[in-house]
């Protein structure tokens, strides 16, 4: 159980509806510049953890930068406009202002524009620069509790924190928590957290986390696969200012020649306060812990009537061009006692597609893949 689930603090709210498509050409700084450790009183991971748990933030504003690094197949590419791909490789820039749990925004960067997230209150906006069109929601009464869709781009995390909750998440006997070295982060110094593994299937070598040693705010989260010692996955903050933004900057003023979409907000279901748990029922979880593979199909339909190299429809997300025999015929196949089909792997994670219509995908080796689709 995470130990920030009841505490709002930086709950950024980037929704699903929100085009993040940082194209390629982002800034280009590189990985982030390493600064001499600080001197700072020993803490223990215990009390990192407490610090985590009770901190108390009133507003936050700041400039991040978000790098991937996993190693993906050049084939990737072959999914032109993806919002979820685009995000996996490359460099890129957010700014982000935060007012309590009502107020949120999050502007991503690029060489060509900007894209903007803004929650005012109950009003949801999305803004894109580059077609100059809005999209306008109105929240319901169980926004708080509000989740991007578990297969949009909008599901990755944006800032350190949201990193954060979803790492801290996963403490449990399969996790060693120990306190890495400490940093100066966006000129912050800042203990280390430090999560790894204890199943040996598990790709993650270490997740690490930088916490502000004075605010106790996450200022920088990063991945490490097995066997390298460069983060596959970063978020940091390089500039970051504790004061509560102007209000302004909650406020959505439609530039010249906007077009805005007024989209319905859904009607929460069950008895208030109830959340329904998220995830399609056609999904099912093998294992857990670091190791969950998680097992569905691409199309949904009965075992043996599509092979998966033939989705009845495009993803979601993929451009009109999008040649998906191309794409999947790039990828090497595999086959075994649990069947035939397609692997796709990269540094932090693995996908199985197999010809009688399954995907399989987790943080795991090929190998447990395969031993998940024996099930």
């Amino acid at each position: 159980m995470s130990v920030l689930r009841s505490r709002p603090v930086l709950r950024w709210l980037v929704p699903a509806t929100a085009a993040v498509a940082v194209i390629g050409g982002g800034a280009a700084i590189g990985t982030f510049a390493a600064e001499a450790e600080p001197s700072l009183p020993p803490r223990t991971a215990a009390q990192l953890l407490v610090d985590l748990q009770t901190s108390r933030l009133e507003g936050l504003s700041g400039t991040l930068v978000q790098r991937a690094d996993l190693g993906l197949p050049p084939l990737v590419g072959l999914v032109p406009g993806n919002e979820l791909t685009t995000l996996l490789t490359g460099t890129h820039t957010l700014r982000v202002w935060y007012s309590g749990p009502d107020q949120q925004r999050v502007a991503l960067v690029d060489t060509l524009g900007e894209q903007d997230i803004i929650r005012n209150g109950r009003d949801l906006w999305t803004w894109q620069s580059r077609s100059n069109t809005a999209t306008h929601r109105t929240l319901g009464g169980d926004a708080g509790a509000w989740k991007p869709a578990p297969d949009s781009a909008a599901s990755l995390p944006a800032t350190p924190q949201q990193a954060a909750d979803l790492a801290l998440g996963a403490i449990d006997p399969s996790t060693e928590v120990s306190v890495g070295r400490s940093a100066t982060v966006a000129g912050r110094d800042a203990y280390e957290l430090v999560l790894q593994p204890r199943d040996q299937d598990s790709l993650v070598h270490q997740l690490r986390i930088a916490i502000d040693a004075k605010q106790h705010v996450p200022l920088r989260f990063e991945v490490l696969a097995k066997g390298s010692d460069r983060p596959a996955f970063e978020v940091a903050f390089t500039q970051v200012d504790y004061r509560r933004p102007d209000a302004d900057q909650f406020r959505f003023n439609p530039p010249p020649g906007v077009t805005v979409n007024e989209e319905k907000a859904e009607r929460p279901t069950g008895k208030p306060g109830h959340v329904e748990p998220a995830g399609d029922p056609q999904v099912r979880a093998v294992g857990d812990g670091w190791t969950t593979v998680l097992v569905g199909r691409l199309d949904g339909a009965d075992a043996g009537r599509k092979p998966a190299t033939k989705p009845a429809a495009p993803p979601a997300g993929a451009g009109p061009d999008m040649d998906m025999s191309k794409l999947l015929g790039g990828l090497p196949a595999v086959s075994g006692d649990w069947g035939s089909g397609r692997l796709l792997t990269s540094k932090l994670f693995s996908v199985l597609l197999t010809d009688d219509g399954r995907v399989l995908a987790g943080a795991v080796t090929p190998e447990r893949l395969y031993q998940a689709a024996r099930g």
